[in-house]
């Protein structure tokens, strides 16, 4: 008999005997994840998935995708795709007050004209809301929420996640498409296993529940998020489909059925004043939940009222969320750090005698400025009062007064960055460290603004390499990256012979830079594009630049006080002269005004508004084609404005365009004036 006559006649078997033990596996993970009543012991559950694991090796073919063994991760992503949500993914609206929770009812009632509404009420879960699709009952897609109407497709990652069923149970009830919102959430007992082995490991435990389950979900490898313990439960049914019921209640029960886990702790409720209950009575338990909540969510019950109601822009009109009191505790003040962060900015921390907020053991807090720290006057050794905000970030609220105790010095403004030793400069409560090229805490920050598509574009010098740049010292500032070797790329991950020497050429090609982008993308303080070219036009060459003082900078059109601070700090910074040294020794060469091509700045002192969505352009990117040609973008209609650029929705920009007589482009007669004025 032919192997594949062999193959066909066992694959009938094989199948039912596959198929037999799916149904087995999922049947048990249902009882253990979503019910908590396993009926087996973890060695018979062993032996049933080594047994599904060596027939779907054998028989590869009738591998499927809902199969458990699919839970275990896939090969690693080079990145997440994005991908439209079918329904948008909304806010809520945030309350803490029941006058506030009272006059949204008020509200809704009137609205409605209807004398009483009934409402559903929900945990707020702390985790990362996910919208997942299945078809013919399979899951098939799931995404982050994103900006509510694209988010990243996760898929291969929620797959791992082991409450959330591959298949749906009684999927001959459920419509052939249908879309679901759910919250991935990490539960508190987890948590405090997964911080034991980070800390067992050497490694940084995560703050909280929620960014453990937000990280582990955007891992590009989905081994490491199936090695993290995430629940999933879902609250929402989206859609339309003619037999659902009309009720919020009964549509979550439905997803219940289809083996889907829904809220535990959920209430159909009369009225407001009911609601209010629930809350009380959550709060009350929420130390012995085991996931985190910061409120509940009251929702409609009745879906066409929730139609009739409608959305505002970011938020349905028909639920809103009643947060919960932040968790607060008393605890003392070791020493007050700070934290650069990758712009450069420094953050005052708090370092506190371990307390425990909430079941999370909080040792750091944030001061935010130096502004918080003098209006709270907090010092070391004082004793303070901690919460959780919005029960996710530390932070000091107040100090407690102790009589008679003896109080540390106050604060002092660090005059030097604590990483790389530069020059420190405030503006306002900010305070910035001046090292922006060599800083390590903003090196991979200034490299990725570098090698952006507005500064040097240089090819293939994304995020994920730079990583591995810095990580492996083999860039400590700019400089370095003219001194890369092709075997030193070669070693880096993901690189072959072929892209390997394609980013030597790229780095090769960005040694002769125009002296605008070459200034843009040296990532200045408040030097955009525009800044760059009027400094450029200014100023002879680079050398001029370097030398001029704060008072010259002044006189020049559109730089103000503290752009030329920023300038004369930057250039004066001992550092910043060697890194831009080594360098012109690396070949280096920056191009002078005169030795671009005239069409590059046809539309000098041309002033552009852009209002209204464009299709082919984001906002960032056309204000780039207007300011690489001379041109410059500001953001209000006035009698200098000499062109506007329409898109869809344009508002009153228009009109008042129309008014003053200002020229009126639209997306089409956008395109062709560009190409018309650089020639192409």
């Amino acid at each position: 008999m032919e192997q594949q006559d062999l193959f066909e006649s066992q694959s009938g078997p094989i199948q039912k005997q596959l198929e037999a033990l799916r149904v087995a596996i999922s049947y048990h993970n249902d009882r253990y994840y979503r019910h908590s009543q396993p009926e087996i012991s973890d060695q018979a559950y062993d032996a049933l998935f080594r047994e599904l694991q060596a027939l779907e090796s054998q028989y590869p073919d009738l591998l499927t995708p809902d199969s458990p063994t699919q839970r275990i991760g896939a090969a690693p992503l080079e990145s997440f795709q994005k991908v439209q949500h079918e329904y948008p993914m909304l806010s809520l609206d945030s309350e803490i007050q029941r006058e506030e929770i009272q006059a949204f009812d008020r509200r809704v009632r009137r609205e409605l004209d209807v004398e009483s509404i009934h409402y559903v009420v929900e945990p707020k879960y702390d985790g990362l809301s996910v919208e997942l699709i299945y078809e013919h009952g399979v899951f098939i897609r799931g995404s982050t929420r994103g900006d509510g109407i694209i988010g990243e497709d996760i898929t291969v990652n929620l797959r791992t996640i082991r409450s959330l069923p591959l298949r749906l149970s009684n999927e001959a009830d459920a419509p052939a498409h249908v879309g679901v919102r759910g919250e991935v959430v990490m539960l508190l007992q987890d948590f405090q296993t997964l911080n034991h082995r980070l800390r067992a490991n050497g490694e940084e435990p995560f703050a909280n529940p929620r960014n453990a389950a937000s990280g582990a979900l955007r891992q590009l490898d989905s081994h490491v998020t199936a090695s993290r313990p995430l629940t999933i439960i879902c609250y929402e049914l989206l859609g339309t489909w003619m037999e659902w019921p009309a009720s919020h209640w009964e549509r979550v029960s439905l997803l219940g059925k289809w083996g889907l886990p829904i809220p535990v702790h959920r209430r159909s409720c009369s009225s407001i004043e009911e609601t209010m209950v629930f809350h009380s009575e959550m709060a009350a338990q929420r130390e012995q939940l085991p996931f985190e909540m910061d409120g509940i969510v009251i929702k409609i019950d009745n879906l066409d009222w929730r139609e009739q109601l409608g959305e505002k822009s970011r938020s349905p009109r028909w639920a809103v969320a009643f947060k919960f009191p932040p968790r607060t505790e008393i605890t003392q003040i070791q020493d007050i750090v700070l934290s650069v962060g990758r712009t450069g900015a420094l953050t005052p921390i708090a370092l506190l005698t371990p307390v425990e907020v909430g079941g999370v053991t909080i040792r750091r807090a944030s001061l935010h400025n130096v502004e918080e720290v003098e209006r709270k006057d907090v010092r070391v050794g004082d004793t303070v009062k901690v919460e959780r905000a919005g029960d996710v970030i530390p932070d000091v609220v107040e100090r407690v007064v102790i009589p008679g105790e003896i109080r540390g010095e106050p604060f002092q403004l660090p005059t030097a960055c604590p990483i790389c030793q530069s020059a420190v400069m405030q503006e306002g409560p900010i305070l910035y460290c001046t090292g922006q090229l060599f800083c390590q805490a903003q090196i991979k920050g200034a490299l990725e603004h570098f090698a952006s598509k507005g500064a040097l574009n240089i090819a293939g010098l994304g995020k994920k390499t730079i990583s591995q740049l810095v990580e492996q010292k083999l860039v400590k500032d700019l400089s370095d990256l003219y001194a890369l070797t092709k075997a030193q790329v070669l070693a880096l991950e993901g690189f072959a012979e072929k892209s390997a020497m394609q980013l030597i050429d790229a780095i090769e090609n960005a040694k002769t830079i125009p002296f605008s982008r070459f200034l843009f993308g040296l990532g200045i303080r408040h030097v955009g594009t525009h800044i760059a070219q009027v400094l450029a036009k200014s100023f002879e060459s680079l050398g001029h630049l370097m030398s001029a003082r704060k008072e010259d900078l002044e006189q020049i059109d559109d730089i103000g006080p503290e752009i030329a601070a920023a300038i004369e700090t930057f250039f004066d910074a001992p550092h910043h002269q060697s890194v831009l040294n080594r360098m012109w020794e690396r070949g280096v060469s920056v191009e002078r005004l005169d030795g671009q091509p005239q069409e590059r700045l046809v539309l000098t002192e041309k002033n552009f508004v852009l209002t209204g969505t464009l299709e082919n352009w984001t906002r960032q990117e056309a204000k780039q084609q207007i300011e690489s040609l001379g041109g410059r973008v500001t953001s209000s209609v006035s009698k200098h404005t000499d062109y506007i650029v329409a898109g869809k929705d344009p508002g009153s920009k228009l009109t008042q365009a129309k008014q003053l007589g200002v020229a009126i482009l639209d997306e089409e007669q956008f395109k062709l004036f560009l190409q018309a004025k650089s020639g192409s």
